[in-house]
This record gives C-alpha cells, sequence and structure tokens, in this order.
C-alpha cells in the first residue's frame, strides 16, 4: 500500500481517525489513512499524537510527504526512539487548536489573492500570519485598499469550498493557476480547487474554513520589496 488516504481533503474538519499502520521505522510512521496535514503548498504539516492500542499516547510533531512518494504521509514522533508495531490499529489526533489558525490563515490569503490581480511567486501560512509574494512590480498595492477589501470579505460571510476537476480541465483551463513557478499537485489524474463563492477560485491541497467569516479581521503589516517585480504582502489576525 503505497498510498495515504488523505481524509483533511475532504472534510478539514475531521479532528481524529481510525487507522491501521502499514509502515514503521525508528520516530516516525506511515498509518492508511490520516486526518493530519502533510505539510506543502506553503502550509506546514500537522502536529498531533497517536494512540497505541494498549493506550498510550505518543505526540506526532510533524506529518510531511513522503520523499519520492507525495501521495504517501509520514509522521514523526516526539520520541525519536520509538518504533510502531506494523499492522496494529491506532487512532491519530490532531493538534485542533494549532490547525484551525493554519486553516483560518490559508483561507485569508485565498481572500488576499482576491484583491491582487497578480501571478503569485511564493507564499506562506504562519499561525496567526501569512504572506503572499506578487510578481506585480511598483504599482497597484494599496495597503488600505488591500486591507478594507479582505474584511469585507470577511464580513460577507461566504461560502468557501473544494471540488475536484480532471488534470485535463485544469490544462483547458491554464488561468485558474495563479503560482508562477509551482504547478499544482495532481493526485491521481484528479485536482483539487478552493473556491471562495464569488470572489476567488484556484487549485490548492490545504485545509480551509467552511466560510469566511471563520477568519476573522485581518490586518495587513508591511508590503515589501523583494525584487525589482516582486512584492511581499503580510497580513494577520487582528486578535
Amino acid at each position: 500500500m503505497n498510498a495515504t488516504e488523505r481524509l483533511y481533503e475532504e472534510d478539514s474538519y475531521l479532528k481524529d481517525c481510525t487507522a491501521e499502520v502499514v509502515a514503521s521505522e525508528v520516530g516516525l510512521f506511515r498509518v492508511n489513512r490520516t486526518v493530519l496535514y502533510a505539510e506543502g503548498g506553503g502550509q506546514p504539516g500537522d502536529s498531533g499524537a497517536v494512540t497505541l492500542p494498549d493506550g498510550q499516547e505518543l505526540a506526532i510533531v510533524k506529518s510531511v510527504k513522503q520523499p519520492g512518494n507525495p501521495n504517501a504521509v509520514l509522521h514523526y514522533l516526539q520520541d525519536a526512539d520509538t518504533v510502531l508495531e506494523v499492522g496494529s490499529q491506532v487512532k491519530l489526533a490532531v493538534d485542533w487548536a494549532r490547525r484551525h489558525r493554519l486553516m483560518r490563515m490559508h483561507s485569508a490569503l485565498h481572500l488576499l489573492c482576491a484583491q491582487v490581480s497578480a501571478g503569485v511567486t511564493g507564499g506562506s501560512v504562519g499561525d496567526g500570519k501569512g504572506r503572499i509574494d506578487f510578481n506585480i512590480g511598483a504599482d497597484g498595492l494599496d495597503k488600505e485598499r488591500i486591507n478594507d477589501g479582505l474584511n469585507e470579505l470577511v464580513s460577507r460571510d461566504l461560502e468557501v469550498a473544494a471540488r475536484w476537476i480532471t488534470a485535463d480541465e485544469l490544462d483547458e483551463n491554464p488561468d485558474l493557476v495563479r503560482t508562477m513557478e509551482v504547478q499544482p499537485p495532481r493526485s491521481g489524474g484528479k485536482v483539487r480547487l478552493i473556491e471562495v463563492q464569488s470572489a476567488d477560485l484556484q487549485p490548492c491541497g490545504g485545509t480551509h474554513v467552511k466560510r469566511t467569516s471563520e477568519i476573522g479581521a485581518l490586518v495587513v503589516g508591511k508590503i515589501e520589496n523583494k525584487g525589482k517585480q516582486n512584492r511581499r504582502v503580510n497580513i494577520r489576525f487582528a486578535d
């Protein structure tokens, strides 16, 4: 079994699941299904815990895609000397407070894309803050306008939803891709889209809130010059 069923792709609000250990070595393991997001697309991997059949609970410090196999998720243990028993049934739980903050910020960055009509050259989802680099040059970025626009979209309580299209459909609609240097993941010939109602639509594998009101008030921080064309827009939660 080379792929991990990534339950968070269908429901970002799942906090735990049962799973079978399919591979393990010192300090890390892989299961057949998981609720813990694997690092990618600028979003950090989830932390959380795994409960063993005997009731012992071990901390998971990070989750990443397996090198050479992006469809498989590896979970790293805080106790680097532990090896889990292959075939055992375990329970996985995500650090929900941290995950929810990352979900809110990732969705906020999609709202930021809706405010800036330019290609994306980079981005990062942080715990309470985030940023996107736009290929826009010196003109076109008004901090106050962006700040007001973000919070208007939050206050409108817009739906945020995921759906899938085929890789061929993406190729027929290349304008859906905002990132200039990184192509979206194509899992089994499918591409996951995130749509913010009437505001933004683009490929994304990350976890998101269901409605923009859940994001909360936002503040635009520094707009930095990162080269002749690159402008970095930093945002954070107002709270």
